[in-house]
């Protein structure tokens, strides 16, 4: 913070004491700055873009999957582009409530996506439940999937 304060600080007086010559080069790095800030919006609208085209669908379905991890999960790519990557929040709410029963442990299990999925095509895998609150069973409950983070090829 110091170190930020002292730059911003010395740059200011360059730029009164010298304006002919720091002027052209704040230009010059703002221009930069604004390029790069421009990039990396577009590529984390594309993410987004991207990431909308997902159907992630999760159903506790004991009898397809093992006790272990009864959780049935169903992805589709439905974006133009390969998902290279996929990580989510897993959140379980009673049919009609906004409150999240889910509770986030730090041991709480993390979960991924496959890999690499090709556009159209389709990931099916079983998943363990999230640590729920006591007096909830699983059986009663919607499963969503939250916070979705996901990298697509070109």
């Amino acid at each position: 913070m110091l170190f930020g304060a002292i730059l911003v600080l010395s740059w200011l007086i360059l730029l009164i004491r010298y304006p002919s010559k720091a002027l052209p080069i704040s230009l010059a790095a703002l221009l930069g700055l604004g390029l790069l800030a421009s990039w990396v919006l577009w590529q984390e609208s594309r993410e987004k873009r991207h990431l909308a085209h997902l159907e992630l669908r999760l159903s506790y379905a004991p009898q397809r999957c093992p006790a272990d991890r009864p959780l049935a999960l169903d992805l589709k790519n439905g974006s133009q582009a390969a998902l290279l990557e996929l990580r989510w929040q897993i959140a379980a709410y009673r049919p009609g409530s906004s409150v999240n029963l889910a509770e986030r442990l730090y041991e709480s299990p993390r979960y991924s996506g496959p890999g690499e999925l090709l556009p159209g095509a389709s990931w099916r895998d079983c998943l363990p439940l999230p640590t729920l609150r006591s007096g909830y069973r699983a059986s009663t409950l919607e499963f969503r999937a939250e916070r979705l983070q996901g990298s697509f090829s070109q």
